[in-house]
């Protein structure tokens, strides 16, 4: 790893790209262990540096890339690179012996915290003169949650809610839906894009909303003040769970396990019995089996284990279901589909869009394999 002074260089000078002061993210700096001068053995079956080094690398690439520049010289959050990297990066943290977070991540934050400290004069991502009707709220409403997210799996490791993620969730509860069927939820970003822009989207990132409120330091959760806000997000993912894909479901699952009554037995049990059932006999899952899905250019969809599906599966089984001898079987057997698929050449896990065939060479051909990477780490750090 670079040098914490040369890391700041590069962040305050990089050609082409906006400047942030570092100071923002200062607050970060020390929340792993004292580093080790040398180099920490490979983790049996997975390597964690090469892991680290994909995540980093795409975060990186992605800060760079043109369509991802936004106004006050900020970046675009996005579904697929940005929040599953800010979700599983600071789970190596310890394990790799890093003292500080990675210069991509300073990148990230910096950028998350200026667009919420100066919230009212941010633009949304998305125009209504450009890309729709509905567009701007949208936009809006979704960059809210994945801000508030995004700071709280930062926050929550370290143990003290920040007044920037403070922020973040007061900007998101704002925004939060007050009437009608999808009261509790936010309107999300519909570009048809699944499963991270399109319809469905909606109840998958109340899921994890859910999940980072219900995990927030300092008992946010007990807060009077927000009270009402996350019973109507518990009454939303309770509400609409059986119209759920099973993608979804499992998320919800996810927030089942910190948020009591989400579910019922009965809904629970049904969503843990489709999961094992759809494991494939090499320990893998296909996000293809999760949902009913159909590309856009009409080509067939990828059929084979991914690591997207098969990080998130083995993930939700641990946090919410590991006391069940059932699942146990099923969650060694997705660690050992997750161990024997890192791409010795990447260090990443492969992925494949829902939406159409992508060469995967291309802009947009790696952005499930982001979120794969991601979820597969999340997934074999948590059976630590």
């Amino acid at each position: 790893m670079k040098s914490e002074g040369r890391a700041q260089q590069r962040i305050l000078t990089r050609p082409g790209r906006f400047a942030i002061p570092v100071l923002l993210c200062a607050a970060f700096v020390g929340q792993g262990r004292a580093a080790d001068k040398s180099s920490p053995p490979a983790t049996p079956g997975w390597d964690r540096q090469a892991a680290a080094r994909y995540l980093d690398s795409r975060e990186d690439w992605w800060q760079g890339w043109d369509r991802a520049q936004k106004d006050h010289e900020t970046l675009c959050v996005s579904c697929h690179t940005q929040a599953p990297y800010a979700l599983a990066r600071p789970a190596l943290r310890a394990d790799l012996g890093e003292s500080d977070i990675s210069a991509a991540e300073k990148i990230m934050l910096a950028s998350i915290e200026k667009r919420v400290r100066s919230w009212n004069q941010m633009l949304p991502f998305y125009s209504d003169e450009r890309y729709g009707a509905g567009k701007e709220v949208e936009s809006r409403a979704a960059e809210s949650v994945l801000n508030a997210t995004i700071l709280l799996s930062y926050d929550t490791r370290r143990g003290r809610l920040s007044q920037t993620a403070r922020m973040a969730l007061a900007n998101a509860w704002t925004l939060q839906l007050q009437s009608g069927p999808e009261a509790g939820a936010w309107t999300w970003q519909d570009f048809a894009y699944a499963p991270w822009e399109s319809k469905e989207s909606q109840y998958h990132w109340a899921a994890l909303m859910a999940v980072a409120v219900a995990k927030a330091p300092d008992n946010y959760r007990d807060d009077p003040q927000v009270a009402g806000n996350l019973a109507a997000l518990r009454a939303y993912l309770s509400r609409n769970f059986a119209a759920q894909p099973l993608l979804n479901k499992t998320v919800a699952l996810w927030a089942s396990a910190s948020v009591p009554g989400l579910l019922s037995d009965a809904d629970r049990n049904a969503a843990l019995g489709a999961l094992y059932t759809l494991q494939r006999p090499d320990g893998g899952w296909s996000l293809t089996d999760l949902g009913i899905w159909q590309r856009r250019d009409q080509t067939p969809l990828e059929s084979r284990p991914d690591g997207y599906a098969t990080g998130l599966a083995v993930l939700v089984l641990e946090q919410g279901a590991a006391a069940d001898p059932r699942a146990r079987e099923h969650i060694a057997r997705g660690i050992h589909w997750l161990k024997a698929n890192q791409d010795p050449a990447t260090g990443g896990w492969p992925a494949w869009s829902l939406n159409k065939k992508r060469d995967p060479k291309s802009e947009a051909g790696p952005f499930m394999s982001d979120a794969a990477t991601s979820y597969a780490v999340l997934a074999l750090e948590a059976q630590q």
